[in-house]
């Protein structure tokens, strides 16, 4: 018989957490359960100033785990995130001269990922597409443009500060093979980013050209929904190869679609194909499948443009699960079902010369 996470859950709820928030799951520090079959995995993640004492909290929750019913295999690993240094001062307001499309210095193509509505799930396929081209040895950088509400940090397990070691360029950081820089990483996780356009303009321009991101073959731009200020400034300043178009199958998200690809279009950046997420979902107790967001209309709409169907991407606990952990499917578990859709998409854009 399988072990069921609310086994787990109530397991480790049993244990109490040394800063006295109640239990270990009331307060947090459970994260990234994952349960496969008899095979248990999960993250403590801590204040590393308070590791000492949650050293024999690991050894508890492993041994308590361990003995319930249907665990074969644990995996338990203590991480933390301390608090943060200031970021570099790179005065992301300035407004820079304004110039044509140019080439970011390094990096041989730039393919923006776009969807014309939140929700559609654009920057887990962005995370686990740049892992997949990395998996297939191209030198991929991915830029987190999605100024309001970045996720590819913790989507791609990356924490800290990036450096500027003269004040006036950044290193990215790095994880999985992907190089990655995000407006995240320049603030805390619970503060906003209240921008106006020129703000942003000027955050996207710096993020591109200031950022030392060395030799890539392929630079992946996950931009924020809609048809805005960074999407144009991207295919102003920057020689943009083409766009993936991101879309759930429901009506309501192929209308806003529709606006993202009539924008690119406009902007003169050629569309290389469309990702249909959310596509269907088997359950994962009795195999039903059923199409939650309705089917095949990404399919439809990309016979209407003529242009690719990249992929169908499942609507699946483990995507969903392995992206808030910090290491995407495709990273994870590469040999899944759930992943080979996103290979097949680094597949494409190789063999197109793109990537």
């Amino acid at each position: 018989m399988s072990v069921t996470r609310e086994a787990v859950l109530e397991t480790l709820k049993t244990i109490e957490d040394p800063t006295g928030k109640g239990d270990i799951v009331a307060a947090g520090v459970v994260r990234a359960l994952n349960i496969d079959g008899g095979n248990v995995r999960f993250v403590l993640e801590i204040d590393p100033a308070r590791a000492e004492a949650y050293g024999p909290i690991r050894d508890q929750a492993e041994a308590l785990v361990k003995a319930v019913k249907g665990v074969e295999n644990l995996s338990v690993v203590l991480t933390g995130h301390s608090a943060q240094p200031a970021p570099p001062d790179l005065k992301l307001g300035h407004k820079s001269e304004p110039k044509g499309p140019e080439k970011i210095p390094g990096v041989n193509h730039i393919i923006a990922i776009a969807s014309g509505k939140g929700g559609v799930g654009k920057s887990t396929v962005s995370a686990n597409l740049a892992c997949a081209l990395a998996a297939q040895g191209r030198r991929v950088g991915l830029l987190d443009a999605d100024v309001y509400g970045p996720s590819q940090p913790r989507m791609l397990g990356v924490s800290g500060r990036p450096a500027s070691p003269d004040g006036k360029t950044i290193l990215p950081m790095r994880n999985h093979g992907v190089t990655m820089m995000s407006i995240g990483l320049m603030t805390n996780d619970d503060q906003a980013v209240v921008w106006r356009g020129p703000m942003l303009m000027g955050a996207l321009q710096q993020m591109m050209m200031q950022v030392q991101w060395g030799a890539l073959d392929v630079l992946l731009v996950d931009l924020p929904p809609g048809t805005g200020d960074v999407q144009m400034t991207l295919a102003q300043k920057a020689q943009v190869d083409g766009a993936i178009i991101v879309s759930t199958p429901q009506d309501v998200a192929l209308i806003d679609a529709r606006k993202g690809i009539d924008m690119f279009q406009q902007l003169n950046v050629p569309i290389v194909g469309m990702i249909e997420n959310m596509s269907t979902h088997i359950c994962s107790n009795c195999g039903h499948e059923e199409h939650v967001f309705g089917h095949g209309g990404v399919a439809a709409e990309a016979a209407k443009l003529n242009v690719p169907l990249l992929a169908e991407i499942p609507l699946h606990f483990d995507i969903r699960l392995a992206a808030d952990g910090g290491a995407p499917i495709v990273v994870s578990a590469p040999d899944s079902a759930q992943a080979k859709g996103f290979a097949d998409v680094a597949q494409a854009l190789i063999a197109k010369g793109i990537a």
